[in-house]
């Protein structure tokens, strides 16, 4: 049977999620990004400049189409702008190589997307550790993970698989798997977009909480949940612009 998305929950307080930076800068200068067609170059983002510092939550949204998605991706290393930079605490995003950044992301930046992507082969509990079977074994990890799914409300379903939740708990499970390295950035990609109103408003608190000493932005066409950050972008004509 699946759950219910209202849990207990022990306090977040209780779970450390600060950054192992003792501060974050991300900056970006002039990104932009093309990709090839038929009918020449498309462009998707024109000379977008942002610079976002610890504790610094936005929004980002726009219509499907307008490039946000791509944004986010290049901001997380996982695509490289056709030109500019991004830098994560001074560090050169660009000038990593390849096998280096998958370290660097995983250790660094947590994702959440709007499909969880968990696997369902395995249980709640395996599915926030699998960040850490790769990279240098940590004794603390089991432990961490239990403390985060507790926080996030999932404590009494540890051993249930992703077919066994509901929506919001699957959701809610991907955000304690993106903590589990306690990133210093953490990117969602319209993390409320498959779930009902009431469903997302709950997975939106949950950001808002965990959301300490790090940076988050949200990628959204949600004005509802786009319209709670105090600092929000949109997407228009390739360019950023603060609302």
């Amino acid at each position: 049977m699946r759950g219910t998305d209202r849990q207990c929950r022990c306090p977040l307080s209780q779970v450390e999620l600060s950054s192992r930076y003792t501060s974050v800068l991300l900056v970006a200068k002039q990104l932009s990004k093309e990709y090839a067609s038929p009918n020449g170059a498309l462009r998707i983002l024109s000379n977008i400049n942002l610079t976002l510092e610890t504790d610094a939550a936005i929004s980002i949204m726009g219509p499907s189409g307008s490039g946000k998605s791509t944004l986010l991706y290049i901001l997380g290393g996982l695509e490289a702008p056709t030109s500019g930079t991004v830098s994560f605490s001074g560090r050169d995003i660009s000038q990593v190589r390849d096998d280096d950044l998958a370290t660097f992301r995983r250790e660094s930046i947590g994702f959440v997307f709007q499909d969880h992507c968990l696997l369902p082969q395995c249980t709640v509990l395996e599915n926030v550790l699998v960040p850490t079977l790769v990279g240098k074994a940590d004794p603390e990890f089991p432990t961490r993970a239990r403390r985060l799914l507790d926080a996030v409300g999932l404590g009494p379903r540890l051993n249930h698989r992703p077919g066994e939740l509901s929506g919001g708990e699957k959701q809610r499970c991907a955000i304690a798997r993106a903590l589990i390295h306690k990133p210093g950035l953490l990117l969602c990609d319209e993390p409320t977009g498959n779930l009902d109103r009431t469903t997302a408003a709950g997975v939106a608190d949950l950001l808002f909480e965990v959301q300490k000493e790090m940076i988050l932005i949200v990628v959204t066409h949600s004005a509802e949940l786009g319209g709670r950050f105090a600092e929000r972008y949109e997407m228009d004509n390739q360019t950023l612009i603060p609302l």
